[in-house]
C-alpha cells in the first residue's frame, strides 16, 4: 500500500492515539506514528502538542525515521523554541556520527531551525563539519554558513566562518567549491560589511575555473555568476577566462548557457573592440543562443528577453540568424511579440526584403494585437532602413487596401511617423489616406490623420472641410485628438488665413471657453495670444521646421543597457529594469559594471579599477538634432512638472533671457518652463551649483562644503527610564546622526546611594533591525549623584520583527545591580539614508509604478512661514532630497525622495502656498505603514528652527 493512506481523513482523539504510538517500544509502530504526524502537518493540522514525543524519537539509528523527525523539528521549532533546545544534544551527537549522511542531515537541519537560542550551539558542530573528511558533509556545511549568517550575521563574522568558507574555495571536491561560492555570494549580496564581501583574485579565479567542469549545473551557475563579477587585470587574462568558459555554451541547461554568455559579454568588454578574438567569440555565441529558441515557450521567452539586450549591445552576434526569429504559427503571443522586436533590431539593407515579406504575412493573422504590432514594425523598418522606406510604404498601402479596420488605423499611425522621417517624399499617398477618414475610430489613428491633414493642408484642397468634420464632435473626442485638432486648425489658418478665419475662431472658443481640460485650455490661450499679438511669431512657432525622428527610440539608454548586461540570466534581464526598480526592503546586489571605453574603443585603465557603482552619464551640452517619435516623446503632466529647475524664478528668468532657444526647437518647447527633456538631463538640481558639484556625494565635495550637510534634526532628550523603576538609575536619551553615523545619545544619572558599574545594553528585534554597533562605554564606576553622557553607535543589520507601534524600540540595560527594561520611540528620520537623491528618470518611473491607492495626502503646518528654498534646505539636512521644483498657479511644488535603511523608497510631493500656515503633503510608497511616521518627520523637521 502507498503512503497515501497517511493522508486519509482521521477520527477524533487522533492526537492522543498518536502520542501513545510515538512512545511505543516497537520501532515500526513508532515510525508509522511519525509518518502520520508528518502527514497531518503537511495538510495543515496543528500537531505541535506532540513536540516532546516526536523529539524523543530522535534517538534512533533508523535514517528514515531521523529524517522525518528532523522535518517535524524544522517546522515547529520556531513556535516551541524552549522545547527545541531539548534536541540540541542529539544534533551535536549526530554531527559526530560515523555515517556522513547523518552528519550532513544534522548540520542541515540545525541551519534550517531559525531560533536564536539554538544558533550558539550550532557553532562548534558547524566548525567541525566544515573540516569534515567527507565532501558531502562539507558542501552541506558551506550552505549552512549562509543560513546562519541570515539569522545572526555578527555571530558568523565573530566565529571566523567566513574565513573557513574562503578556504573551501581551494577544496579538492568541485561541489564543495560550488557551494562555498554560492554561500559567499549570498552573504556578500546581503551584508554591507566589508569583511563579508567575496574577495576575487587571480588565484581564486583559477580555482573556480578548475572546478567549473566537474560541478553540477547549479554549481556551474553559481561559479559563473561569481566569475562575471571579476575584473581582469589585462586583456590577456580576460581572453584566458573567456576561453575556459566557452565550453559551457554547449551545456544542455539554459541557465548555464545564459550565465556563460554573461561572463563572455563582460569579458569581451576588456578586450579590444576589433580584435580577432572578439570576432571569433561572437561567432561562437550565436549557435547556443539559437539553440535556446527550440526549448519550451517559457524558456524561449526568457532567452528572447536576454537576446534583446545582447542584440542591442552587439548586433553582429546574430546578424546572420534572422530566420530563427521568424514567428511560428503555434508560438504563444508573448513569444511572437518578442521575436518581432528582435527582427526589427536585426533588420538591415541586406535582409529587409525577407523581413518585409514576413511582416506582411503576419499582418493577415487573426490575432489583432499581433497584427497591430506587425504593421507598426513595418513602419519602424522604414524609419530604420532608409533604402527600404519606399518598399515599406508600398507594403503599408497594400495593407490599407485590405480595408480591415484595425490594419488601416495602425498603418495611418506609422505613415505619420514616416512623413516625419522623410518630409516631402511620400506625400503623394495622402489622397489614399483621406479616403479612409470615415472609418477611423481610434484616438491614435484619428490624431495621426489630423496631424497629416494639418501638416500638409496646402496640398489638400478640402483640408478645411476634413478638419471641420472632426470639429463637429469636438467635446466627444479624446484629449489627444482635441489637442491635435486645435494645432492642425491653427496650422491651416496660418497657411490659408482668408478661408479659415471662422474655423480657427470656432476651435479656439471650444478649447478655451467650453473645455474643462487645463492642457487644452492653456494651449488654446497660447495660440490665441500668439495669433492676436504677433502672427509672424505664431508662424515661426507653429510652422517651425521639425527635427527628424530617430529609429533608436526603442533602444535602452546606454548606461542602463550596460547595467542590464551585468544582470543577464536574472529577473532584471527579463523585466529590462535594474533591480532597484522592483526590489525593496534589502541591500541590493551591486554587480561590477562594464568598463568605460576610451575614444579608441579600448577599455580605459580606470574602468577596471573604479568603484563598482555605475557612474551617471554626463549630460550632453549640444542640442540634439534628432528627437524621439510620437510614442516615446509624449510626457505626462508629472514628467512636465518634474522638468523644472530648482533655482529661484529670478535666476530662471535671467537664464531664459540670456540664452535664446534655437529656432528649430520652438515647436516642441514647453512655454511654461522646460519640457520632459530637462527632466532627462537638463538643468542642475541645485540652484547656483554646477551639475558636477551637485552630483557629488561625499569626498572632496563634502570637505569643501558642497556635499550634504549632516546637521540633521535632533529631538530633545526624554526620560526613558525613571530612577523609581531602575533602583536609582535614571536614563534619558535621544537619537542623532553625526558624520553619517547613527547614535543613541544617553544621559545616565546615578540617584542611588551606591556606585554602579558593569553596564551593558541590548535591543529586542525591531521593525528596522536596529542594533548596537559596539559595546556601551559608561565610565565605571558611576558614583552616587554622578551623571555620564554616552553615545552608542547604531547599526541596522540586526534581526527584524515588525513592532506595534512601528518605531517602538525595546531596550534591556544591565549593570551590577540588576537588568532593567524600557521602550522608546525611534524618530523615522534617523533611518533616512545619506544616499544621494534619486535620479529623475527613476523617480518618474517609480512614481508611475506605485499604485495610486498607495498615495496618501495630508495637511502639515508651516509655522515659521519658510519659503520653498528654506524648506528644501532644511529637509535635505535630514536626507530628504528635492528632485525638482515648480511654481503652478502661484503654488510652489517640491518633488522629493527619501530612502530608508532597509531599502524602501518614499516619494513625496509638497505643495506650498505663499503666506499660508499649512502645506499639502502627498506621500507615495509601497510600504504604507511608514507614511504616518514620514508625515511626523516632515512636521518636526520643518517646525524646528
Amino acid at each position: 500500500m502507498t503512503d497515501s493512506k497517511y493522508f486519509t481523513t482521521t477520527k477524533k482523539g487522533e492526537i492522543f492515539e498518536l502520542k501513545n504510538e510515538l512512545n511505543s517500544d516497537k520501532k515500526e509502530k513508532k515510525k508509522e506514528a511519525v509518518k502520520k504526524v508528518i502527514a497531518s502537518m503537511t495538510v495543515g493540522k496543528d500537531v505541535s502538542a506532540l513536540f516532546p514525543d516526536v523529539v524523543n524519537c530522535m534517538q534512533t539509528d533508523n535514517l528514515e525515521l531521523k529524517k522525518l523527525v528532523y522535518l517535524y523539528l524544522m517546522n515547529y521549532a520556531k513556535s516551541q523554541p524552549d522545547m527545541a533546545i531539548m534536541a540540541v544534544n542529539t544534533f551535536v551527537k549526530d554531527c559526530e556520527d560515523p555515517n556522513p549522511l547523518i552528519r550532513a542531515l544534522a548540520v542541515r537541519t540545525m541551519g534550517c531551525i531559525r531560533v536564536d537560542k539554538i544558533t550558539e550551539y550550532l557553532c562548534e558542530p558547524l566548525r567541525k563539519c566544515l573540516k569534515d573528511e567527507d565532501p558531502y558533509v562539507r558542501k552541506t556545511a558551506a550552505v549552512c554558513v549562509a543560513k546562519l549568517h541570515d539569522i545572526n550575521a555578527q555571530l558568523v563574522e565573530d566565529q571566523g566562518f567566513l574565513d573557513q568558507l574562503r578556504e573551501l574555495l581551494s577544496d579538492s571536491n568541485p561541489m564543495v567549491v560550488a557551494n562555498a561560492v554560492a554561500a559567499l555570494s549570498e552573504i556578500s549580496d546581503t551584508s554591507p560589511s566589508p569583511a563579508a564581501q567575496m574577495e576575487m583574485n587571480q588565484q581564486t579565479i583559477n580555482k573556480l575555473l578548475a572546478a567549473l567542469n566537474e560541478c553540477t549545473e547549479w554549481g556551474q551557475i553559481f561559479i559563473l555568476d561569481a566569475l562575471s563579477n571579476y575584473v581582469p587585470k589585462d586583456d590577456r587574462e580576460a581572453q584566458s577566462i573567456c576561453e575556459r568558459v566557452t565550453p559551457r555554451l554547449a551545456h544542455s541547461n539554459a541557465g548555464v548557457v545564459l550565465s556563460a554568455v554573461k561572463v563572455l559579454m563582460k569579458g569581451m568588454e576588456y578586450v579590444g573592440m576589433e580584435s580577432e578574438f572578439v570576432i571569433t567569440l561572437q561567432k561562437k555565441l550565436a549557435p547556443p543562443l539559437v539553440t535556446l529558441l527550440s526549448s519550451e515557450p517559457e524558456v524561449q521567452y526568457v532567452a528572447l528577453r536576454n537576446i534583446n539586450l545582447i542584440v542591442q549591445k552587439r548586433p553582429d552576434i546574430l546578424k546572420h540568424e534572422m530566420k530563427v526569429f521568424f514567428v511560428k504559427y503555434n508560438d504563444p503571443i508573448y513569444v511572437k511579440l518578442e521575436k518581432l522586436d528582435i527582427m526589427i533590431r536585426l533588420a538591415t539593407q541586406e535582409n529587409i526584403a525577407q523581413v518585409l515579406a514576413e511582416l506582411k504575412e503576419y499582418a493577415t493573422e487573426v490575432d489583432v494585437d499581433f497584427v497591430r504590432k506587425s504593421v507598426r514594425a513595418i513602419g519602424r523598418c522604414a524609419i530604420k532602413v532608409e533604402q527600404a522606406a519606399e518598399r515599406c510604404v508600398s507594403t503599408l498601402l497594400d495593407l490599407i487596401q485590405t480595408k480591415v479596420n484595425y490594419v488601416v488605423q495602425e498603418a495611418i499611425v506609422v505613415i505619420k511617423d514616416i512623413f516625419r522621417k522623410y518630409p516631402n517624399k511620400y506625400e503623394s499617398i495622402i489622397s489614399t489616406l483621406c479616403e479612409n477618414l470615415d472609418t477611423l475610430d481610434e484616438p491614435d489613428a484619428r490624431a495621426s490623420m489630423i496631424w497629416i491633414v494639418g501638416e500638409y493642408a496646402e496640398r489638400i484642397d478640402n483640408a478645411d472641410e476634413l478638419l471641420e468634420s472632426f470639429l463637429e464632435g469636438f467635446h466627444d473626442e479624446s484629449t489627444q485628438v482635441q489637442l491635435q485638432l486645435l494645432t492642425a486648425i491653427v496650422k491651416l489658418f496660418l497657411k490659408k488665413p482668408t478661408e479659415t478665419q471662422e474655423l480657427v475662431q470656432q476651435v479656439l472658443s471650444l478649447a478655451t471657453q467650453d473645455s474643462d481640460n487645463p492642457d487644452l485650455r492653456d494651449r488654446g490661450y497660447i495660440y490665441w495670444r500668439l495669433l492676436s499679438t504677433d502672427p509672424a511669431a505664431a508662424k515661426e512657432v507653429v510652422l517651425a521646421e521639425k527635427p527628424l525622428i530617430s529609429s533608436e527610440t526603442d533602444r535602452l539608454e546606454p548606461t542602463l543597457l550596460d547595467e542590464l548586461i551585468c544582470y543577464i540570466a536574472s529577473l532584471a534581464s527579463v523585466y529590462h529594469k535594474p533591480p532597484s526598480a522592483f526590489v525593496e526592503g534589502q541591500a541590493l546586489v551591486r554587480k561590477t559594471p562594464l568598463p568605460v571605453r576610451s575614444a579608441s574603443g579600448e577599455p580605459s585603465a580606470t574602468g577596471a579599477t573604479e568603484s563598482p557603482v555605475p557612474q551617471p552619464a554626463q549630460p550632453v551640452q549640444q542640442a540634439p538634432s534628432v528627437i524621439p517619435s510620437h510614442d516615446t516623446a509624449m510626457g505626462d503632466l508629472l514628467g512636465d512638472l518634474l522638468s523644472m529647475d530648482l533655482g529661484p524664478p529670478q535666476q530662471q528668468m535671467q537664464q531664459m533671457s540670456m540664452t535664446p532657444a534655437p529656432q528649430a526647437d520652438m515647436g516642441g518647447m514647453d512655454l511654461l518652463g522646460g519640457g520632459l527633456d530637462s527632466l532627462l538631463g537638463g538643468p542642475s538640481p541645485v540652484a547656483g551649483m554646477p551639475a558636477s558639484q551637485a552630483s557629488m556625494g561625499g569626498g572632496l565635495g563634502d570637505i569643501l562644503g558642497l556635499g550634504i550637510s549632516s546637521t540633521t534634526y535632533v529631538p530633545p532628550k526624554q526620560v526613558w527610564l525613571p530612577a523609581s523603576k531602575a533602583k536609582g538609575l535614571e536614563v534619558s536619551g535621544t537619537f542623532s546622526i553625526r558624520q553619517n553615523m547613527r547614535y543613541m545619545d544617553l544621559t545616565m544619572k546615578n540617584n542611588a546611594m551606591a556606585p554602579m558599574g558593569g553596564f551593558a545594553i541590548q535591543f529586542n528585534k525591531n521593525s528596522f533591525g536596529l542594533t548596537p554597533a559596539s559595546a556601551l562605554q559608561v565610565p565605571s564606576p558611576l558614583n552616587p549623584g554622578q551623571t555620564a553622557d554616552v553615545s552608542l553607535p547604531l547599526a541596522s543589520n540586526g534581526p527584524v520583527q515588525k513592532m506595534d507601534p512601528l518605531m517602538n524600540l525595546q531596550v534591556a540595560m544591565k549593570n551590577n545591580i540588576d537588568v532593567f527594561y524600557f521602550a522608546c520611540q525611534v524618530p523615522i528620520h534617523l533611518l533616512f539614508t545619506e544616499d544621494r537623491q534619486m535620479d529623475r528618470k527613476v523617480f518618474l518611473a517609480t512614481w508611475k509604478d506605485i499604485p495610486d491607492s498607495n498615495e496618501v495626502q495630508m495637511e502639515i503646518p508651516n509655522p515659521n512661514q519658510l519659503d520653498p528654498k528654506g524648506i528644501s534646505d532644511k529637509l535635505q539636512q535630514s536626507f530628504i532630497f528635492t528632485i525638482a521644483q515648480r511654481n503652478v498657479d502661484g503654488r510652489d511644488m517640491l518633488y522629493q525622495s527619501l530612502k530608508l535603511t532597509n531599502g524602501i523608497w518614499v516619494l513625496a510631493e509638497l505643495k506650498i502656498q505663499p503666506g499660508s500656515p499649512t502645506m499639502t503633503l502627498s506621500v507615495k510608497t509601497r510600504a504604507l505603514d511608514v507614511i504616518p511616521q514620514v508625515q511626523q518627520a516632515y512636521e518636526l523637521i520643518i517646525a524646528n528652527v
